[in-house]
């Protein structure tokens, strides 16, 4: 079933569906919001978090539209917000975005160098991206990692697709300069290659 029929059929009474929806994007939206808390030290709230923003996404599917926003791009932003308005009670405003989950799997092929120096070149790239503001974050990793296209992450930013297009070119070009003096010369793309090994 798509997530349009498994909300109708919810909506229509067979509540025991939703559970299918959240197997569908708890891991997602449990990463995303992990990312969000990281730099904070809040991270052990992820969980109650997740279960808050699936919580609340039943309480308001009966307003949802799909004609609005996609059930995902909808989700997210009911995340986002859960986050932000957990981040200002505990008066923590700098939200960090941290690569949590994405780590590529060990392989037996890579040598012990090798293997030292892609650990150290993600840590690099994480910080990076933790030095940038929180929309260029969260626009990053909503685009880089959950491969997002431009007008999901407007409706979940609350911005225009140009203004996302404009803080992924200010993140990529911040991210780029930081790493430059560890990559050397390395392009962009390479760079972001290494970033979205998986």
């Amino acid at each position: 079933m798509t997530d349009s029929q498994l909300i109708r059929e919810i909506k229509d009474g067979n509540v025991e569906l939703y559970s299918e929806l959240m197997q569908r994007y708890q891991r997602k939206i449990m990463a995303f919001i992990y990312h969000m808390l990281k730099s904070s030290k809040l991270e052990q709230m992820s969980e109650d978090l997740c279960s808050e923003t699936f919580y609340k996404a039943y309480r308001s599917l009966h307003s949802f539209r799909e004609m609005d926003a996609s059930f995902s791009t909808w989700l997210y932003t009911i995340a986002r917000n859960t986050v932000l308005s957990e981040l200002r009670k505990v008066k923590a405003i700098n939200v960090s975005l941290e690569d949590v989950g994405f780590e590529p799997p060990e392989s037996d092929e890579l040598a012990p160098e090798a293997h030292a120096l892609r650990k150290e070149r993600m840590a690099l790239v994480r910080q990076a991206i933790n030095r940038l503001p929180e929309k260029q974050r969260s626009a990053l990793i909503l685009r880089e990692y959950d491969q997002l296209d431009y007008q999901e992450i407007a409706s979940i930013l609350g911005q225009t697709v140009s203004s996302v297009k404009s803080l992924l070119f200010r993140a990529r070009t911040s991210v780029k300069d930081q790493l430059e003096p560890y990559f050397g010369a390395a392009s962009e793309t390479e760079q972001f290659e290494r970033m979205n090994t998986r």
